[in-house]
C-alpha cells in the first residue's frame, strides 16, 4: 500500500515583512527543522492529520536578499529543511516583490546601473564606473574588447574592519539566475578572476579594504544582448586570509596567479587552476556574504 504526503507553501507580503506558512498532510517532516534563511519557525502546530509551521519575518532579519531593479525592489530567501547541523535541502524560494517608488535612489550613489543590498549593520554597493573610476558610468553600452570598470563597496556601522572580496561572478542574460540561464564565468573558485587568464581583465589596487575594484575586458558572450553580472560579495576578517578567501588575477608576464592584497603571498592563488578550499579554523569568524546583480549592460562590436 502506497502513502503520500503533500506540502504547500504560501507567502503573504507585508510592508516591511512577510508571513510564510508551510503545511504538510499527512506529516512526514519535523517542522522544527525548517528554516527561513537562518530563522526558525515563529510557531509550529502538529496534528494527527498534518503539520504546520509559520514564519513571521521582517526583511531586516533572516538574511533576506534584496534586489533593486529598474522598476521594483525584491526580497527573497530560501525555505530549507535541516538534514543535519551542516546540511540542508531547499524546499522553496519565497519572494516578495514591490513597485519601486519613483523618487527612490540608492544611498550615496546615483548611478546609471547599480545594486544596493543590506545585511545586518553592513550595506553593500556595486557600480559601473567611468574609465578613470572618478564617478559612475554615464553609459551601459561597451565596445567588444574595451575595459569595463566595476567597483564594489561595503559600508560598515559599528563593526570590526572587514575586507571586501568578490567570491564568485558570472554574466547572464537574465536578471535572475535559473538552472537554464545562459552564463559566462568571470570569477570562480573562491576569488579567482578566471576571465584574466586570456584577457586584460584584472583587479585594480585597493584604495581601502572596504572597496574592491575590477577592470573587466568586454567579452563576446551574449554580444548585442542585455547582460547582467551576478556576484557574491563577501566581507571577511582581513587578518585571516586563505585559499578560500582571497582575490587573485592571472599575470600574463609571469604566467602565474597574483594575490591582489599581498603579492608576496600569491601561493594562496596556486589552487586557482585546480580547486580552492577554505581552511577551517576555530579562530575564524563568520563571513558575511551577499549576492548582488549589476545591469543590464550591452556589449557591441
Amino acid at each position: 500500500m502506497w502513502s503520500f504526503s503533500f506540502s504547500e507553501v504560501t507567502v503573504d507580503c507585508g510592508t516591511n515583512s512577510m508571513s510564510v506558512r508551510w503545511t504538510e498532510s499527512p506529516s512526514t517532516t519535523d517542522p522544527s527543522l525548517l528554516r527561513l534563511g537562518d530563522c526558525p519557525p515563529s510557531s509550529i502546530t502538529v496534528r494527527p492529520g498534518g503539520s504546520e509551521a509559520v514564519f513571521n519575518a521582517g526583511f531586516d532579519g533572516c538574511s533576506f536578499r534584496r534586489l533593486v531593479t529598474e522598476d521594483g525592489i525584491v526580497f527573497e530567501k530560501e525555505l530549507t529543511l535541516m538534514a543535519s547541523s551542516k546540511v540542508s535541502s531547499v524546499i522553496s524560494l519565497v519572494v516578495c516583490e514591490y513597485e519601486r517608488p519613483v523618487d527612490w535612489s540608492p544611498p550615496l550613489y546615483d548611478p546609471v546601473t547599480f545594486h544596493t543590498s543590506g545585511q545586518g549593520n553592513l550595506l553593500f554597493h556595486m557600480n559601473l564606473m567611468n574609465d578613470d573610476l572618478s564617478g559612475v558610468a554615464h553609459s551601459t553600452t561597451f565596445s567588444l574588447g574595451s575595459l569595463i570598470s566595476i567597483t564594489a563597496t561595503v559600508e560598515q556601522a559599528f563593526h570590526q574592519p572587514l575586507v571586501l572580496l568578490l567570491e564568485e561572478c558570472v554574466a547572464s542574460t537574465t536578471p535572475k539566475l535559473a538552472q537554464d540561464s545562459r552564463v559566462h564565468p568571470i570569477i570562480s573558485n573562491k576569488g579567482c578572476l578566471t576571465e584574466s587568464k586570456n584577457t586584460k581583465s584584472r583587479f585594480l589596487p585597493r584604495r581601502n579594504l572596504s572597496e574592491i575594484r575590477l577592470s573587466l575586458q568586454a567579452f563576446k558572450f551574449a554580444k548585442g544582448e542585455e547582460v547582467y553580472i551576478h556576484c557574491k560579495l563577501v566581507a571577511w576578517d582581513p587578518d585571516v586570509m586563505d585559499s578560500g578567501k582571497k582575490a587573485c588575477h592571472y599575470d600574463s608576464q609571469s604566467r602565474s596567479w597574483v594575490l591582489l592584497d599581498d603579492p608576496s603571498k600569491s601561493a594562496l592563488c596556486t589552487c586557482c587552476d585546480t580547486h580552492c578550499r577554505t581552511r577551517r579554523r576555530r579562530t575564524m569568524g563568520k563571513s558575511l556574504a551577499q549576492p548582488v546583480v549589476l545591469g543590464p549592460l550591452t556589449i557591441k562590436d
